[in-house]
């Protein structure tokens, strides 16, 4: 938020009310224009509100909800959970090593309460080890980046190549091997709380 109050502007930037305008709007599929006709406001103050050039006044605020059809608090409600993690492709990559085991390389930071734990695994040309122990439930969704990853479960063996997908839900005991053309490396999602692949 560029004007205006220092401190109303501090104070309301967790809020990203002008987001929550254009949103609004974009999933209505309202134009700037339609939206003026039907609140009454004109079409550069609507734009400066959703672009966090002036903060509106509750009034203004209370009229624009009533077009949207939500109430007050969807734009002053407090987020209860929020974890953007991101991490750059410079740091995925590898140094070509020899026979070790896999790499983890975590995608956010660990936490007991996180739904999801995403992850980078490099695989080593010629390692082998377990996705799965038998009996016991594991789901995961694995997406090769680099390399090919083989499979191994129940007597079926797949091999997965760069671009594939494979979506795991099973209790069968499941093997993964980077054979021997390369390393393998792998986005792999699982449930919070799962085990480490």
């Amino acid at each position: 938020m560029a004007n205006g109050p220092s401190y109303a502007r501090w104070s309301l930037e967790p809020y990203s009310i002008g987001m929550k305008l254009r949103s609004l709007r974009t999933q209505k599929h309202l134009t700037l224009s339609r939206l003026a006709a039907e609140t009454g406001l004109s079409t550069a103050l609507l734009s400066k509100l959703e672009t966090d050039r002036m903060i509106p006044t509750l009034p203004t605020l209370a009229n624009i909800c009533r077009v949207y059809g939500v109430g007050m608090s969807y734009f002053f409600s407090d987020a209860t959970k929020h974890t953007l993690a991101i991490t750059r492709k410079a740091h995925l990559v590898g140094n070509g090593r020899g026979q070790e085991a896999a790499k983890q390389i975590p995608l956010h930071a660990p936490s007991i309460d996180a739904r999801l734990i995403a992850r980078i695994m490099e695989y080593p040309c010629g390692a082998v080890g377990l996705l799965s122990e038998a009996g016991r439930s594991e789901c995961a969704v694995v997406y090769v980046i680099e390399g090919k990853l083989y499979l191994d479960s129940g007597g079926m063996h797949e091999v997965l190549e760069t671009g594939d997908c494979a979506y795991v839900d099973s209790e069968m005991a499941m093997a993964w091997s980077a054979g021997d053309s390369g390393r393998c490396r792998a986005l792999v999602v699982t449930p919070g709380g799962s085990r480490k692949i």
